[in-house]
């Protein structure tokens, strides 16, 4: 159960959401109203989050059968199925397919690690949620820039590692961009995830935010 008392289903087998879904639910910038779509949705906890703070539509979309399952079975025990909408399929696929524009906003935690990089969890289900197996950064990038209308946002949390790449690949798509923020452990750790939110065809102005302290004293405070 989260701190807003949603009951979300998960199994260590297949999926368990961490703090870098419930940091992305924080920091997006959401419509009251709208669209928006959480892609690489995992068992659907950022579109649960993302509900108590919206009125918006949001859809889901998952490419693994099991975690999509989960994400239902879960979406339905608290009663937000009028709400959000699970959509099982490859986001390529549904970029094309759902048309261009279509939402206000965009939330994506992806896959972190590109399949060249370090070794692979044997987990078939972990496998897909950390690497690039069925989606690359660009991927994710280019389904967002067509999912996403002018001026929308397009919110992810990923690895500062890969800053560069990130900012690179968000600016080919027309994705500018705006808000970063990095999380460190602790006040004497080097940031371990990065928050970063890009406008649709917005003008290159970008904020720097204070950085996040997940522990303080030994003591988490986020």
């Amino acid at each position: 159960m989260t701190e807003n008392g949603l009951k979300i289903i998960q199994s260590r087998e297949v999926f368990s959401f961490s703090l870098d879904a419930v940091l992305l639910s924080r920091f997006a910038n959401i419509p009251k109203r709208g669209k928006i779509v959480d892609l690489c949705t995992g068992n659907g906890v950022i579109p649960m989050l993302l509900s108590t703070r919206t009125k918006a539509q949001i859809d889901a979309v998952e490419i693994q059968p099991r975690l999509a399952d989960m994400a239902r079975r879960s979406i339905e025990m608290n009663g937000l199925q009028e709400q959000i909408q699970v959509i099982e399929q490859d986001l390529r696929m549904y970029a094309k397919e759902a048309g261009n524009g279509v939402y206000d906003a965009v939330t994506v935690n992806p896959p972190y690690m590109p399949v060249t990089a370090g070794d692979q969890n044997e987990n078939e289900h972990y496998a897909i949620a950390r690497h690039e197996i069925h989606c690359t950064l660009n991927d994710v990038m280019k389904a967002s820039a067509r999912l996403v209308r002018p001026g929308g946002k397009v919110a992810m949390v990923h690895r500062p590692s890969r800053l560069l790449d990130i900012v690179e690949t968000m600016r080919k798509w027309k994705l500018e961009p705006k808000r970063v923020q990095f999380v460190h452990p602790h006040a004497n750790a080097e940031a371990n995830m990065i928050l970063i939110e890009a406008m649709r065809d917005g003008k290159p102005d970008i904020k720097l935010l204070p950085p996040i302290m997940v522990y303080e004293n030994g003591v988490q405070i986020v």
